[in-house]
């Protein structure tokens, strides 16, 4: 069986082997009273390590390799940096190392030492073929141990989204409210045409909707006709009004729509069709001036859900999903399960983001409430997980397993993950 290197790692941090009799390579006895900290940056593997090794108590680095030769393939014979280890850990000592002071380096060698158990289990998580490692064992992990880990994993998610907010940040100089409105313009495409409102949001300054606040058609013309959905012959009145409209506000502002070939309708339900989202994106902007504001003052999620409730969708859509093809009837108004997604993946994020980048910490916890207090996302992902047994309640706790998925069990990173390090130590 091959066993990785962080594996050893491992086995050395949490004292997975046979401490009995430990001794160097050249007969001298070992005590470990500290093994040391992981250290995450350039350098030996632990740091701060206390270790007796004969009559003689040392604190200082250890280095940890596969087999005791990997010292030299990785060039520490020649780095000043290594020279303050105390330990050589190994799986196998297959020959003796010096640091780059001369001096002949200590080694522990744990062949042998290791439950064949403990690799059985490393082995049969790595190999799986499930749908993600542990699936047919993770039933039996304790639910704390589950819900204590989740927690590192959901602000991992949101840190890494919010690397995308601050990059757009910067781009429009440190304006939330602009940042805020494009990426709810994204969060209108649901996936499909997130991309065309993404540009459509850039190519549509928020401050021009601030000149025709009060005037809910020209909103309307400016969001359709950017989007390209104006360059057509109609044959009823309200989209000839916005075609209109949208000719003298393209000449006054300069426009140039993004192209009507963008938008996606294929095997898309109706309500989803990207005309229907562009006139609920439009009516929001008619509701809502400085939504992020709103969003930053409002703290129960009940006000939040309001906000995107009874939008003022034209009524002509009340009867058509496509402009020219008119239909029985339409829901004007964001399903509910339209509204959570807003709230998990938009208004969520965008609060952790505001506390991190201000360190405001209050709102990275409403940023939690919220997602506490939404219902748990239904996806094939978040199914796998609890056909295998894990117990979900909430968005707090979807957004986290779609995290785990994708960073920790599609990439195998069971020794990361403390869900994984529970199966491996049972």
């Amino acid at each position: 069986m091959r066993i990785p290197e962080e594996l050893i790692h491992l086995i050395w941090q949490l004292r997975l082997y046979d401490s009995t009799e430990l001794q160097t390579n050249d007969h001298q006895s070992i005590q470990i009273l500290n093994c040391g900290y992981a250290n995450k940056h350039a350098g030996p593997d632990f740091t701060d390590a206390k270790i007796i090794i004969g009559q003689t108590t040392w604190v200082g680095q250890v280095e940890i390799h596969l087999k005791s030769s990997d010292w030299y393939v990785h060039g520490h014979q020649n780095d000043a940096a290594y020279n303050n280890v105390i330990l050589h850990v190994v799986l196998d000592d297959d020959m003796q190392v010096q640091t780059a002071n001369g001096a002949t380096l200590p080694t522990l060698s744990l062949r042998g030492r290791i439950n064949e158990q403990l690799l059985q289990r490393y082995q049969s998580l790595i190999g799986a073929t499930y749908a993600f490692p542990c699936e047919k064992q993770i039933g039996g992990i304790d639910g704390f141990v589950i819900s204590g880990f989740l927690p590192r994993v959901l602000v991992e998610r949101l840190e890494q989204k919010c690397k995308e907010i601050f990059e757009r940040l910067e781009q429009l100089n440190g304006n939330w409210d602009e940042t805020f409105y494009h990426f709810m313009a994204k969060s209108f495409g649901f996936k499909i045409n997130a991309v065309s409102m993404q540009l459509l949001a850039q190519s549509l300054p928020q401050q021009l909707f601030a000149k025709h606040k009060d005037q809910a058609l020209q909103i309307e013309a400016l969001v359709f006709g950017q989007a390209g959905f104006l360059n057509q012959q109609f044959d009823e009145e309200y989209p000839n009004l916005l075609k209109q409209e949208y000719a003298f506000l393209k000449k006054k502002y300069g426009l140039q729509d993004i192209g009507v070939a963008l938008w996606k309708f294929l095997r898309m339900r109706p309500q989803n069709f990207p005309t229907l989202r562009l006139a609920q994106f439009a009516a929001l902007i008619v509701k809502s001036n400085h939504l992020f504001s709103k969003v930053l003052e409002v703290k129960k999620v009940k006000e939040l859900k309001l906000l995107f409730e009874d939008l003022p969708v034209n009524k002509f859509w009340e009867t058509h999903y496509h402009f020219n093809k008119e239909t029985a009837h339409v829901n004007l108004q964001l399903g509910k399960q339209s509204i959570d997604n807003i709230l998990i993946n938009t208004v969520s994020l965008f609060l952790f983001a505001y506390g991190k980048y201000g360190q405001q910490a209050n709102y990275q916890t409403r940023a939690f409430y919220l997602l506490e207090s939404i219902a748990a996302e239904k996806n094939k992902v978040v199914s796998q997980y609890e056909n295998a047994g894990v117990e979900i309640g909430n968005a707090y706790q979807t957004q986290a397993l779609l995290q785990l998925r994708k960073n920790y069990c599609n990439q195998k990173k069971c020794l990361n993950c403390g869900i994984g390090l529970k199966i491996l130590k049972r």
